[in-house]
């Protein structure tokens, strides 16, 4: 019985030492932590790279075989215009060489219009297209 009596006495002991070591890492730990600064808005912000930039449209399909995107255009484009493409991994400028609606060349297109252009990266549904 006295083996019984002595485990019992041992174990509450132990476990009042674990739960202090563990408080005073908690604690320790509390202290160390420090707060960051807040972040500034306005002047010393970061701009976005589509501030001040006029949206044309979005892409809603890619062709991988000809590397080409399809945009469906919220504003008249013309061949020769530069366009920035942007999306949650797709970042970059293109200049529009050769512009297409339904596998017929065009120089110009107006509002409304979905045209297929030559892309040099990969593009994919949703991304937004700029007007540079």
């Amino acid at each position: 019985m006295a083996k019984k009596t002595k485990k019992k006495r041992t174990k509450p002991a132990a476990k009042k030492r674990r739960v202090k070591k563990i408080l005073k890492k908690k604690i320790i730990t509390k202290k160390k932590i420090k707060k960051s600064p807040k972040k500034t808005r306005g002047a010393a912000a970061k701009k976005s790279p589509t501030a001040g930039l006029e949206v044309l449209g979005k892409i809603t399909h890619f062709f991988p075989h000809v590397n080409a995107g399809v945009i469906k255009l919220e504003k008249p484009v013309s061949a020769g215009q530069e366009i920035y493409i942007k999306g949650h991994t797709t970042d970059f400028k293109e200049k529009i060489e050769s512009m297409q609606i339904e596998r017929v060349p065009v120089q110009e297109a107006k509002a409304g219009d979905e045209i297929g252009v030559l892309v040099k990266k990969r593009v994919r549904a949703g991304d937004t297209v700029y007007k540079i």
